[in-house]
Protein backbone atom coordinates (compact mmCIF):
# COMPACT_ATOMS: atom_id res chain seq x y z
CA UNK A 1 0.00 0.00 0.00
CA UNK A 2 1.27 3.49 -0.65
CA UNK A 3 2.09 5.59 1.90
CA UNK A 4 1.48 8.54 0.09
CA UNK A 5 -1.49 10.75 2.44
CA UNK A 6 -2.57 12.34 -0.37
CA UNK A 7 -4.09 9.38 -1.24
CA UNK A 8 -6.16 9.06 1.90
CA UNK A 9 -7.43 12.35 2.10
CA UNK A 10 -8.84 11.08 -1.59
CA UNK A 11 -10.22 8.18 -0.16
CA UNK A 12 -12.03 10.57 2.39
CA UNK A 13 -13.45 12.62 0.50
CA UNK A 14 -14.98 10.15 -1.74
CA UNK A 15 -16.11 8.26 1.87
CA UNK A 16 -17.65 11.22 2.81
CA UNK A 17 -19.70 12.10 -0.79
CA UNK A 18 -20.57 8.14 -0.48
CA UNK A 19 -21.89 8.78 2.79
CA UNK A 20 -23.99 12.02 1.77
CA UNK A 21 -25.08 9.59 -1.07
CA UNK A 22 -26.11 7.73 1.49
CA UNK A 23 -28.36 9.77 3.44
CA UNK A 24 -29.37 11.58 0.93
CA UNK A 25 -31.06 8.90 -0.77
CA UNK A 26 -33.10 8.05 2.27
CA UNK A 27 -33.92 11.51 2.69
CA UNK A 28 -35.48 11.64 -0.35
CA UNK A 29 -37.68 8.98 0.82
CA UNK A 30 -39.62 11.59 3.62
CA UNK A 31 -42.28 14.02 2.19
CA UNK A 32 -41.82 17.62 2.79
CA UNK A 33 -43.61 18.09 5.86
CA UNK A 34 -41.16 15.32 7.84
CA UNK A 35 -37.98 16.87 5.59
CA UNK A 36 -38.70 20.15 7.70
CA UNK A 37 -40.34 18.82 10.77
CA UNK A 38 -39.06 20.25 13.90
CA UNK A 39 -36.86 17.88 16.03
CA UNK A 40 -34.65 17.51 18.97
CA UNK A 41 -30.97 18.32 17.97
CA UNK A 42 -28.01 20.75 17.45
CA UNK A 43 -30.25 22.15 14.47
CA UNK A 44 -33.89 21.96 14.56
CA UNK A 45 -34.36 19.80 11.88
CA UNK A 46 -33.32 17.59 8.84
CA UNK A 47 -33.42 20.77 6.58
CA UNK A 48 -31.36 22.67 8.69
CA UNK A 49 -29.03 20.19 9.91
CA UNK A 50 -28.43 19.48 5.72
CA UNK A 51 -27.83 23.14 4.81
CA UNK A 52 -25.33 23.61 7.74
CA UNK A 53 -23.52 21.04 6.10
CA UNK A 54 -23.88 22.55 2.72
CA UNK A 55 -22.98 26.07 3.81
CA UNK A 56 -19.73 25.35 5.78
CA UNK A 57 -18.86 22.74 2.57
CA UNK A 58 -19.05 26.06 0.63
CA UNK A 59 -17.32 28.20 3.09
CA UNK A 60 -14.48 25.43 3.39
CA UNK A 61 -13.98 23.88 -0.23
CA UNK A 62 -14.16 27.52 -1.75
CA UNK A 63 -11.05 28.89 0.77
CA UNK A 64 -9.08 25.35 -0.03
CA UNK A 65 -9.86 26.38 -3.90
CA UNK A 66 -8.16 29.01 -3.27
CA UNK A 67 -11.18 31.48 -3.37
CA UNK A 68 -12.66 34.85 -1.11
CA UNK A 69 -16.33 33.41 -0.24
CA UNK A 70 -15.85 33.84 3.06
CA UNK A 71 -19.28 34.46 5.60
CA UNK A 72 -21.17 35.00 2.22
CA UNK A 73 -21.50 31.23 2.29
CA UNK A 74 -23.90 31.80 5.50
CA UNK A 75 -25.56 34.89 4.82
CA UNK A 76 -28.85 32.51 4.49
CA UNK A 77 -28.26 29.40 6.88
CA UNK A 78 -31.01 27.73 5.01
CA UNK A 79 -30.29 28.27 1.13
CA UNK A 80 -32.09 25.18 -0.03
CA UNK A 81 -35.21 24.80 1.95
CA UNK A 82 -36.59 22.35 -0.81
CA UNK A 83 -35.04 18.80 -0.96
CA UNK A 84 -34.48 18.37 -4.36
CA UNK A 85 -32.30 21.61 -4.58
CA UNK A 86 -30.30 20.95 -1.43
CA UNK A 87 -29.42 17.57 -2.64
CA UNK A 88 -28.30 18.82 -6.21
CA UNK A 89 -26.11 21.18 -4.42
CA UNK A 90 -24.56 19.14 -1.71
CA UNK A 91 -23.53 16.65 -4.83
CA UNK A 92 -21.81 19.52 -6.27
CA UNK A 93 -19.77 20.81 -3.39
CA UNK A 94 -19.30 17.05 -2.76
CA UNK A 95 -17.63 16.66 -6.19
CA UNK A 96 -15.40 19.86 -5.93
CA UNK A 97 -14.36 18.44 -2.65
CA UNK A 98 -13.66 14.88 -4.50
CA UNK A 99 -11.48 16.55 -7.60
CA UNK A 100 -10.10 18.98 -5.38
CA UNK A 101 -8.50 15.64 -3.13
CA UNK A 102 -7.94 13.87 -6.32
CA UNK A 103 -5.07 17.08 -7.09
CA UNK A 104 -3.29 16.73 -3.66
CA UNK A 105 0.28 16.22 -3.27
CA UNK A 106 2.06 16.12 0.20
CA UNK A 107 3.44 19.79 -0.90
CA UNK A 108 -0.17 20.69 -1.25
CA UNK A 109 -1.21 19.20 1.82
CA UNK A 110 1.44 21.38 3.90
CA UNK A 111 0.49 24.70 2.12
CA UNK A 112 -1.38 27.37 3.80
CA UNK A 113 -5.16 28.04 3.09
CA UNK A 114 -6.74 31.37 3.30
CA UNK A 115 -9.93 31.16 5.11
CA UNK A 116 -11.85 34.91 5.09
CA UNK A 117 -13.78 35.80 8.30
CA UNK A 118 -16.01 38.40 9.60
CA UNK A 119 -12.62 40.48 11.16
CA UNK A 120 -9.20 38.32 9.85
CA UNK A 121 -8.06 36.06 7.34
CA UNK A 122 -7.45 32.74 9.14
CA UNK A 123 -4.75 30.92 8.03
CA UNK A 124 -3.85 26.69 8.52
CA UNK A 125 -2.44 24.02 7.03
CA UNK A 126 -5.05 22.06 3.72
CA UNK A 127 -4.51 18.71 5.69
CA UNK A 128 -5.89 20.14 9.12
CA UNK A 129 -8.11 21.85 7.08
CA UNK A 130 -9.98 18.56 5.89
CA UNK A 131 -9.85 16.80 8.55
CA UNK A 132 -11.91 19.56 10.14
CA UNK A 133 -14.36 19.80 7.45
CA UNK A 134 -14.54 15.84 6.67
CA UNK A 135 -15.00 15.66 10.67
CA UNK A 136 -17.63 18.37 10.37
CA UNK A 137 -19.42 16.47 8.07
CA UNK A 138 -19.47 13.25 9.85
CA UNK A 139 -20.88 14.77 13.15
CA UNK A 140 -23.27 16.51 11.47
CA UNK A 141 -24.44 13.28 9.31
CA UNK A 142 -24.74 11.56 12.78
CA UNK A 143 -27.26 14.21 14.03
CA UNK A 144 -29.72 13.44 10.64
CA UNK A 145 -29.51 9.74 10.82
CA UNK A 146 -30.53 10.05 14.79
CA UNK A 147 -33.23 12.23 13.65
CA UNK A 148 -34.09 10.08 10.86
CA UNK A 149 -34.62 6.95 13.42
CA UNK A 150 -37.40 9.31 14.92
CA UNK A 151 -38.90 8.94 11.41
CA UNK A 152 -40.83 6.26 9.31
CA UNK A 153 -37.59 5.86 6.98
CA UNK A 154 -34.84 3.94 8.28
CA UNK A 155 -31.81 5.34 8.09
CA UNK A 156 -29.04 4.26 6.06
CA UNK A 157 -25.74 2.54 7.68
CA UNK A 158 -23.01 5.24 7.47
CA UNK A 159 -20.71 3.78 10.56
CA UNK A 160 -18.30 1.92 7.91
CA UNK A 161 -15.63 2.74 5.27
CA UNK A 162 -15.80 1.33 1.73
CA UNK A 163 -13.85 -1.95 1.99
CA UNK A 164 -12.58 -3.18 -1.75
CA UNK A 165 -13.85 -6.92 -0.56
CA UNK A 166 -17.08 -5.05 -0.59
CA UNK A 167 -16.88 -3.35 -3.60
CA UNK A 168 -19.86 -5.66 -5.17
CA UNK A 169 -22.03 -4.36 -2.19
CA UNK A 170 -20.94 -0.66 -3.28
CA UNK A 171 -21.40 -0.81 -7.35
CA UNK A 172 -24.83 0.42 -7.16
CA UNK A 173 -23.96 3.73 -5.48
CA UNK A 174 -20.59 4.11 -7.15
CA UNK A 175 -21.70 3.80 -10.41
CA UNK A 176 -24.89 6.73 -9.10
CA UNK A 177 -22.00 8.87 -7.70
CA UNK A 178 -20.04 8.57 -11.36
CA UNK A 179 -17.61 6.87 -10.07
CA UNK A 180 -15.62 3.76 -11.82
CA UNK A 181 -14.58 1.37 -9.55
CA UNK A 182 -10.95 0.86 -10.45
CA UNK A 183 -10.74 4.43 -9.94
CA UNK A 184 -12.15 4.67 -6.24
CA UNK A 185 -9.34 1.79 -5.54
CA UNK A 186 -6.80 3.53 -7.12
CA UNK A 187 -3.39 3.79 -5.10
CA UNK A 188 -5.41 2.25 -1.91
CA UNK A 189 -4.89 -1.40 -2.88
Amino acid sequence: MSTDASLYFLAMARNNAWANHRLLKSCAELDADEFAATRTSFFPSIVATYNHILVVDWFYVDALEGGTLGPKAWENEVPHPEFASLRRAQQDVDRRLVQFCAGLSAEKLASNVYMHRATHIQTDRTDRILLHLFEHQIHHRGQIHAMMAGTAVPPPQLDEFFCAGESHLRAEDFADLGWREEDVWRGLS
